[in-house]
């Protein structure tokens, strides 16, 4: 999982920063990237690829992580701003916004299967949060933030079940959507919610 920052370190390089999202797939809510600089001699064996990962895991890891990374950044890309610019468009904005939050700018970039058209030498790496620790404590750290972001979202509108699903579109997520109709929150230029939308108007 030190595969590809060691071969970093041993060129003199500090500072590199591991940048994942999550939340690309939901019918509601942002996207949420992050990025997180660890310290050179820092290695838990525990941190793996985010999704093979329980809650519970993960929410202990996220705390293991933010005690001991040098530097962690947050990027988010709001429902609108992915009805916008799309999916895709608004990732590549949450990972960019998630680099600049860092408090140490990074020397390299070890991104999970996107490339960014950033200042930063930069590495795409196809599976990279199974491949790079630095890669999957960026996606520890971007799922548990948003996660808790549906939490919150799930004590609003009980009925949608956003605690369990996290927004993706579960059976009780689509009845609630066509029962309900769409929040605010929900990405309108998805399916089904389009077509919900369409419909109603």
């Amino acid at each position: 999982m030190k595969e590809y920052e060691n071969e970093l370190y041993k060129t003199g390089i500090k500072y590199i920063g591991g940048v994942d999202e999550v939340g690309r797939g939901p019918l509601v809510g942002p996207v949420v990237t992050a990025c997180v600089i660890l310290l050179e001699d820092f290695y838990d064996e525990r941190i793996n690829d985010s999704k093979k990962l329980s809650e519970k895991k993960r929410e202990e890891l996220y705390d293991v992580i933010m005690e001991h990374a040098l530097s962690v950044g947050i990027g988010i890309s709001s429902e609108k701003v992915i009805d916008k610019i799309n999916i895709l468009e608004a990732t590549k904005k949450a990972m960019k916004e998630a680099i600049s939050n860092c408090d140490i700018k990074p020397e390299h970039v070890l991104i999970d299967a996107v490339k960014l058209d950033i200042d930063i030498p930069s590495t795409s790496i196809i599976k990279g949060d199974a491949k790079s620790q630095t890669i999957a404590a960026a996606s520890i750290i971007a799922k548990v933030t948003r996660d808790r972001m549906m939490y919150e979202l799930d004590k609003k509108h009980p009925e949608y079940g956003f605690a369990k699903n996290k927004g993706y579109g579960t059976k009780q997520h689509i009845e609630a959507l066509y029962k309900y109709g769409p929040l605010k929150e929900h990405r309108k230029t998805f399916e089904p919610v389009t077509s919900i939308i369409n419909k109603n108007s």
